[in-house]
Protein backbone atom coordinates (compact mmCIF):
# COMPACT_ATOMS: atom_id res chain seq x y z
CA UNK A 1 0.00 0.00 0.00
CA UNK A 2 0.93 3.89 -0.64
CA UNK A 3 0.91 5.82 2.08
CA UNK A 4 1.03 9.53 1.92
CA UNK A 5 -0.34 12.87 3.33
CA UNK A 6 -2.23 15.62 1.76
CA UNK A 7 -2.52 19.39 2.55
CA UNK A 8 -4.76 22.30 1.94
CA UNK A 9 -2.00 24.46 3.26
CA UNK A 10 -4.59 26.57 5.71
CA UNK A 11 -4.21 29.93 6.92
CA UNK A 12 -6.07 30.55 9.83
CA UNK A 13 -5.29 31.36 13.38
CA UNK A 14 -3.79 28.41 15.32
CA UNK A 15 -7.19 27.14 17.30
CA UNK A 16 -4.57 26.90 20.71
CA UNK A 17 -1.76 30.29 20.04
CA UNK A 18 -4.40 32.44 18.36
CA UNK A 19 -1.19 32.72 16.19
CA UNK A 20 -1.92 33.24 11.86
CA UNK A 21 1.25 32.61 9.91
CA UNK A 22 1.29 34.60 6.09
CA UNK A 23 0.63 33.36 3.20
CA UNK A 24 4.01 33.30 2.31
CA UNK A 25 5.02 31.32 5.54
CA UNK A 26 2.89 28.89 5.27
CA UNK A 27 3.85 28.03 1.63
CA UNK A 28 7.69 27.58 2.57
CA UNK A 29 6.37 25.89 5.35
CA UNK A 30 4.33 23.44 2.93
CA UNK A 31 7.21 22.68 1.01
CA UNK A 32 9.27 21.93 3.90
CA UNK A 33 6.69 19.11 5.08
CA UNK A 34 7.01 17.56 1.74
CA UNK A 35 10.69 17.43 1.83
CA UNK A 36 10.46 15.63 4.86
CA UNK A 37 7.74 13.14 3.72
CA UNK A 38 10.12 12.32 0.68
CA UNK A 39 12.93 11.78 3.38
CA UNK A 40 11.35 9.38 5.58
CA UNK A 41 9.89 7.24 2.71
CA UNK A 42 5.91 8.29 2.44
CA UNK A 43 5.06 7.88 -1.16
CA UNK A 44 2.63 10.74 -1.82
CA UNK A 45 2.09 14.17 -1.46
CA UNK A 46 -1.11 15.88 -2.39
CA UNK A 47 -1.96 19.66 -2.25
CA UNK A 48 -5.23 20.83 -2.98
CA UNK A 49 -6.82 24.00 -5.03
CA UNK A 50 -8.67 26.48 -3.32
CA UNK A 51 -9.97 30.24 -4.06
CA UNK A 52 -10.62 31.62 -0.60
CA UNK A 53 -8.99 33.76 2.12
CA UNK A 54 -8.26 30.67 4.73
CA UNK A 55 -6.27 28.83 2.59
CA UNK A 56 -2.23 29.61 0.09
CA UNK A 57 -2.64 27.29 -2.11
CA UNK A 58 -4.73 28.52 -5.35
CA UNK A 59 -2.25 26.50 -7.79
CA UNK A 60 -1.09 22.68 -6.77
CA UNK A 61 1.06 22.76 -9.65
CA UNK A 62 3.31 25.58 -8.61
CA UNK A 63 3.57 24.35 -4.60
CA UNK A 64 4.55 20.87 -6.10
CA UNK A 65 6.84 22.30 -8.59
CA UNK A 66 9.14 24.59 -6.02
CA UNK A 67 8.71 20.84 -3.83
CA UNK A 68 9.97 18.61 -6.86
CA UNK A 69 13.29 20.59 -6.56
CA UNK A 70 13.92 19.41 -2.68
CA UNK A 71 12.47 15.59 -3.40
CA UNK A 72 14.17 12.75 -5.04
CA UNK A 73 11.18 10.07 -4.90
CA UNK A 74 7.79 11.10 -3.55
CA UNK A 75 4.96 11.46 -6.14
CA UNK A 76 3.48 15.15 -6.16
CA UNK A 77 -0.22 15.39 -6.94
CA UNK A 78 -2.89 17.96 -6.86
CA UNK A 79 -5.36 16.84 -4.35
CA UNK A 80 -7.48 18.24 -5.79
CA UNK A 81 -7.26 20.19 -9.16
CA UNK A 82 -10.62 21.99 -9.86
CA UNK A 83 -11.29 20.56 -13.48
CA UNK A 84 -15.31 21.90 -13.48
CA UNK A 85 -14.07 25.38 -13.25
CA UNK A 86 -10.29 25.32 -14.81
CA UNK A 87 -9.13 24.72 -18.63
CA UNK A 88 -8.33 20.64 -19.14
CA UNK A 89 -5.06 22.23 -21.46
CA UNK A 90 -3.90 24.47 -18.94
CA UNK A 91 -4.12 21.38 -16.54
CA UNK A 92 -2.65 18.99 -18.62
CA UNK A 93 0.49 21.41 -19.36
CA UNK A 94 0.87 22.35 -15.93
CA UNK A 95 1.62 18.67 -14.60
CA UNK A 96 3.33 17.58 -17.58
CA UNK A 97 5.54 20.23 -16.61
CA UNK A 98 6.22 19.56 -12.74
CA UNK A 99 6.23 15.79 -14.60
CA UNK A 100 9.52 16.73 -16.53
CA UNK A 101 11.03 18.60 -13.48
CA UNK A 102 10.53 15.72 -11.18
CA UNK A 103 11.21 13.18 -13.03
CA UNK A 104 8.44 11.57 -13.66
CA UNK A 105 6.84 12.06 -10.05
CA UNK A 106 3.32 13.74 -10.70
CA UNK A 107 0.09 12.72 -10.76
CA UNK A 108 -3.33 14.64 -11.42
CA UNK A 109 -6.58 14.09 -9.03
CA UNK A 110 -9.01 15.67 -10.58
CA UNK A 111 -11.85 16.55 -8.88
CA UNK A 112 -15.38 18.62 -9.05
CA UNK A 113 -14.47 20.69 -5.84
CA UNK A 114 -16.14 20.91 -1.99
CA UNK A 115 -16.27 25.01 -2.48
CA UNK A 116 -17.90 26.49 -4.98
CA UNK A 117 -15.97 29.66 -5.13
CA UNK A 118 -14.12 29.12 -8.31
CA UNK A 119 -17.02 28.91 -10.51
CA UNK A 120 -17.66 32.75 -10.35
CA UNK A 121 -14.38 33.55 -10.16
CA UNK A 122 -13.68 31.88 -14.05
CA UNK A 123 -16.87 32.61 -15.20
CA UNK A 124 -19.10 29.37 -14.93
CA UNK A 125 -22.31 28.33 -14.24
CA UNK A 126 -22.57 26.49 -11.15
CA UNK A 127 -25.67 24.72 -12.66
CA UNK A 128 -23.72 22.77 -14.74
CA UNK A 129 -21.54 21.78 -12.20
CA UNK A 130 -21.64 18.03 -13.46
CA UNK A 131 -21.86 18.20 -16.54
CA UNK A 132 -18.31 20.77 -16.98
CA UNK A 133 -16.70 17.92 -14.85
CA UNK A 134 -17.65 15.22 -17.27
CA UNK A 135 -16.56 17.12 -20.47
CA UNK A 136 -13.38 18.25 -19.10
CA UNK A 137 -12.42 14.79 -17.83
CA UNK A 138 -13.31 13.40 -21.21
CA UNK A 139 -10.92 16.45 -23.27
CA UNK A 140 -8.32 16.31 -20.08
CA UNK A 141 -7.85 11.86 -20.94
CA UNK A 142 -7.56 12.50 -24.62
CA UNK A 143 -4.84 15.47 -24.41
CA UNK A 144 -2.74 12.78 -22.11
CA UNK A 145 -3.13 10.04 -24.79
CA UNK A 146 -2.34 12.01 -28.33
CA UNK A 147 -0.37 14.51 -28.83
CA UNK A 148 -2.62 16.11 -31.26
CA UNK A 149 -5.98 16.48 -29.94
CA UNK A 150 -9.53 17.01 -32.05
CA UNK A 151 -12.31 18.54 -30.09
CA UNK A 152 -15.82 19.09 -31.42
CA UNK A 153 -16.54 21.72 -28.24
CA UNK A 154 -19.14 21.85 -25.73
CA UNK A 155 -19.12 23.93 -22.49
CA UNK A 156 -15.41 24.50 -23.84
CA UNK A 157 -14.32 25.80 -27.40
CA UNK A 158 -13.33 23.03 -30.02
CA UNK A 159 -10.01 22.23 -30.90
CA UNK A 160 -8.98 21.40 -34.80
CA UNK A 161 -6.04 19.33 -34.47
CA UNK A 162 -3.74 21.27 -32.47
CA UNK A 163 -0.58 20.06 -30.29
CA UNK A 164 -0.33 20.27 -26.80
CA UNK A 165 2.77 20.54 -25.41
CA UNK A 166 5.15 19.78 -23.33
CA UNK A 167 4.76 15.58 -23.11
CA UNK A 168 5.41 14.46 -20.07
CA UNK A 169 7.79 12.08 -18.70
CA UNK A 170 5.15 9.19 -17.80
CA UNK A 171 3.06 8.14 -20.67
CA UNK A 172 0.27 8.18 -19.79
CA UNK A 173 0.25 10.76 -17.18
CA UNK A 174 -1.44 9.07 -13.62
CA UNK A 175 -5.46 10.90 -13.10
CA UNK A 176 -7.08 9.80 -10.35
CA UNK A 177 -10.92 10.54 -9.86
CA UNK A 178 -11.53 12.36 -6.40
CA UNK A 179 -15.20 10.81 -5.01
CA UNK A 180 -16.76 12.21 -2.24
CA UNK A 181 -19.76 9.50 -2.11
CA UNK A 182 -21.96 9.69 -5.09
CA UNK A 183 -22.47 6.64 -6.66
CA UNK A 184 -22.53 8.29 -9.64
CA UNK A 185 -19.18 9.50 -9.98
CA UNK A 186 -17.58 6.12 -8.27
CA UNK A 187 -19.22 4.55 -11.42
CA UNK A 188 -17.77 6.87 -13.94
CA UNK A 189 -14.32 6.70 -12.75
CA UNK A 190 -14.58 2.94 -12.89
CA UNK A 191 -16.06 3.16 -16.38
CA UNK A 192 -12.98 5.33 -17.47
CA UNK A 193 -10.82 2.84 -15.71
CA UNK A 194 -9.43 5.30 -13.60
CA UNK A 195 -8.11 5.22 -10.08
CA UNK A 196 -10.63 6.88 -7.57
CA UNK A 197 -9.44 8.24 -3.94
CA UNK A 198 -12.29 8.01 -1.91
CA UNK A 199 -12.51 10.98 0.30
CA UNK A 200 -14.18 9.84 3.93
CA UNK A 201 -14.25 12.98 6.53
CA UNK A 202 -17.58 11.30 8.31
CA UNK A 203 -19.92 8.75 9.55
CA UNK A 204 -18.75 5.08 9.70
CA UNK A 205 -16.28 4.28 6.52
CA UNK A 206 -17.97 0.98 6.08
CA UNK A 207 -20.88 2.55 4.71
CA UNK A 208 -19.00 3.69 1.66
CA UNK A 209 -17.54 0.10 1.18
CA UNK A 210 -20.35 0.16 -1.44
CA UNK A 211 -18.80 2.84 -3.65
CA UNK A 212 -15.99 1.24 -3.62
CA UNK A 213 -17.45 -2.24 -5.06
CA UNK A 214 -19.03 0.00 -7.68
CA UNK A 215 -16.31 1.32 -8.94
CA UNK A 216 -14.81 -1.79 -9.57
CA UNK A 217 -17.47 -3.34 -11.10
CA UNK A 218 -18.03 -0.61 -13.58
CA UNK A 219 -14.11 -1.05 -14.52
CA UNK A 220 -15.27 -4.70 -15.27
CA UNK A 221 -18.21 -4.18 -17.29
CA UNK A 222 -16.29 -1.81 -19.43
CA UNK A 223 -13.59 -4.79 -19.76
CA UNK A 224 -10.99 -2.87 -17.92
CA UNK A 225 -8.27 -4.22 -15.54
CA UNK A 226 -9.59 -3.22 -12.03
CA UNK A 227 -8.26 0.59 -11.46
CA UNK A 228 -6.48 1.55 -7.89
CA UNK A 229 -8.64 2.62 -5.06
CA UNK A 230 -7.62 5.03 -3.05
CA UNK A 231 -8.77 6.31 0.67
CA UNK A 232 -8.08 10.11 1.73
CA UNK A 233 -8.85 11.04 5.71
CA UNK A 234 -8.49 13.18 7.92
CA UNK A 235 -6.41 12.82 11.06
CA UNK A 236 -3.43 14.00 13.65
CA UNK A 237 -0.38 11.83 15.14
CA UNK A 238 1.86 12.12 17.99
CA UNK A 239 4.08 10.19 20.40
CA UNK A 240 1.32 9.43 22.93
CA UNK A 241 -2.54 9.32 22.36
CA UNK A 242 -3.59 11.26 24.26
CA UNK A 243 -1.51 13.90 23.52
CA UNK A 244 -2.76 13.61 19.82
CA UNK A 245 -6.56 13.26 20.82
CA UNK A 246 -5.97 16.72 23.14
CA UNK A 247 -3.49 18.72 20.75
CA UNK A 248 -6.16 18.02 17.70
CA UNK A 249 -9.58 18.89 18.63
CA UNK A 250 -9.55 22.63 18.80
CA UNK A 251 -8.07 23.13 15.44
CA UNK A 252 -10.72 20.69 13.93
CA UNK A 253 -13.17 21.30 15.68
CA UNK A 254 -12.60 25.31 14.63
CA UNK A 255 -12.33 24.38 11.26
CA UNK A 256 -15.18 21.97 11.04
CA UNK A 257 -17.58 24.59 13.14
CA UNK A 258 -16.65 27.33 10.87
CA UNK A 259 -17.15 25.04 6.96
CA UNK A 260 -20.30 23.98 9.17
CA UNK A 261 -21.94 27.92 9.34
CA UNK A 262 -21.79 27.92 6.00
CA UNK A 263 -22.72 24.34 4.76
CA UNK A 264 -26.00 24.11 7.78
CA UNK A 265 -23.77 21.40 9.77
CA UNK A 266 -24.12 21.83 13.40
CA UNK A 267 -20.94 22.61 15.32
CA UNK A 268 -18.37 19.86 16.01
CA UNK A 269 -18.29 19.13 19.70
CA UNK A 270 -16.20 17.01 21.70
CA UNK A 271 -18.53 13.94 22.41
CA UNK A 272 -18.86 14.02 18.63
CA UNK A 273 -15.26 14.16 17.96
CA UNK A 274 -14.20 11.30 20.76
CA UNK A 275 -16.95 9.05 18.91
CA UNK A 276 -15.21 9.43 15.44
CA UNK A 277 -11.99 8.07 17.00
CA UNK A 278 -12.33 4.21 17.51
CA UNK A 279 -11.71 1.81 15.41
CA UNK A 280 -14.89 1.74 13.20
CA UNK A 281 -14.63 5.72 13.36
CA UNK A 282 -13.66 8.17 10.47
CA UNK A 283 -10.87 10.12 12.21
CA UNK A 284 -7.11 8.48 12.39
CA UNK A 285 -5.98 10.36 15.37
CA UNK A 286 -3.56 9.06 18.21
CA UNK A 287 -0.20 7.24 18.29
CA UNK A 288 1.25 5.73 15.68
CA UNK A 289 0.82 2.08 16.47
CA UNK A 290 -3.29 2.85 16.80
CA UNK A 291 -3.10 4.84 13.21
CA UNK A 292 -1.60 1.82 11.62
CA UNK A 293 -3.96 -0.06 13.60
CA UNK A 294 -6.83 1.87 11.89
CA UNK A 295 -5.29 1.69 8.37
CA UNK A 296 -5.08 -2.24 8.35
CA UNK A 297 -8.86 -2.09 9.93
CA UNK A 298 -9.88 -0.17 7.08
CA UNK A 299 -8.42 -2.23 4.55
CA UNK A 300 -9.82 -5.43 5.71
CA UNK A 301 -13.07 -3.22 4.57
CA UNK A 302 -11.80 -1.67 1.15
CA UNK A 303 -8.76 -3.72 0.22
CA UNK A 304 -7.15 0.08 -1.06
CA UNK A 305 -3.92 0.43 -2.78
CA UNK A 306 -3.29 3.81 -1.34
CA UNK A 307 -3.99 6.04 1.80
CA UNK A 308 -3.57 9.23 2.18
CA UNK A 309 -4.10 11.43 5.78
CA UNK A 310 -4.76 15.11 5.67
CA UNK A 311 -2.63 16.32 9.18
CA UNK A 312 -3.89 19.97 9.22
CA UNK A 313 -7.53 20.08 8.92
CA UNK A 314 -7.38 23.37 11.06
CA UNK A 315 -4.11 24.95 11.46
CA UNK A 316 -1.28 23.19 13.47
CA UNK A 317 2.18 24.71 14.45
CA UNK A 318 4.62 23.93 11.79
CA UNK A 319 7.14 21.97 14.25
CA UNK A 320 3.98 19.33 15.30
CA UNK A 321 3.22 18.73 11.97
CA UNK A 322 7.26 17.89 10.92
CA UNK A 323 6.97 15.17 13.65
CA UNK A 324 3.67 13.99 12.62
CA UNK A 325 5.33 13.57 8.89
CA UNK A 326 7.85 11.71 10.56
CA UNK A 327 6.06 9.01 12.29
CA UNK A 328 3.83 8.22 9.56
CA UNK A 329 7.14 7.36 7.54
CA UNK A 330 8.99 5.95 10.19
CA UNK A 331 6.81 3.92 12.70
CA UNK A 332 3.04 3.57 10.49
CA UNK A 333 4.30 2.90 7.19
CA UNK A 334 6.56 -0.11 8.46
CA UNK A 335 3.83 -1.27 10.64
CA UNK A 336 1.46 -1.40 7.93
CA UNK A 337 3.14 -2.69 5.41
CA UNK A 338 5.12 -5.61 7.94
CA UNK A 339 1.10 -6.42 8.70
CA UNK A 340 0.47 -6.15 5.15
CA UNK A 341 3.31 -8.73 4.42
CA UNK A 342 2.34 -11.14 7.05
CA UNK A 343 -1.44 -10.78 5.75
CA UNK A 344 -0.92 -12.13 1.84
CA UNK A 345 0.98 -14.94 3.58
CA UNK A 346 -0.74 -16.38 6.32
CA UNK A 347 -3.29 -18.79 5.50
CA UNK A 348 -7.11 -16.73 5.84
CA UNK A 349 -8.62 -18.74 9.32
CA UNK A 350 -5.27 -17.84 10.94
CA UNK A 351 -5.39 -13.99 9.77
CA UNK A 352 -9.11 -13.64 11.07
CA UNK A 353 -8.38 -15.23 14.53
CA UNK A 354 -5.32 -12.60 15.10
CA UNK A 355 -7.21 -9.87 13.62
CA UNK A 356 -9.70 -10.59 15.56
CA UNK A 357 -7.78 -10.65 18.90
CA UNK A 358 -5.58 -7.77 18.13
CA UNK A 359 -9.11 -5.84 17.66
CA UNK A 360 -10.41 -7.31 21.35
CA UNK A 361 -7.06 -6.11 23.13
CA UNK A 362 -7.79 -2.48 21.76
CA UNK A 363 -11.14 -2.68 22.72
CA UNK A 364 -10.28 -4.19 26.34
Amino acid sequence: MEIGVYSFAEVTPDARSGRTVTPGQRLRDLVEEIALADEVGLDVFGVGEHHRPDYAVSSPAVVLAAAAERTERIRLTSAVSVLSSDDPVRVFQAFATLDLLSGGRAEIMAGRGSFVESFPLFGYDLRQYDALFAEKLELLLRLRDAEHVTWPGGLRPPIDGLGVYPRPVQEPLPVWVAVGGTPESAARAGTLGLPMALAIIGGLPERFAPFAEIHRQAAARAGRAAPALGINAHGWIADRSQQAVDDYFPALADTMTRIGRERGWPPLGRADYDRSLDLRGHLFVGSPAQVAEKILFQHEVFGHERFLLQLTVGTMPHVEVLRAIELLGTEVVPAVRAALGWRAQAPAQTRRDADDQGRSTVQG
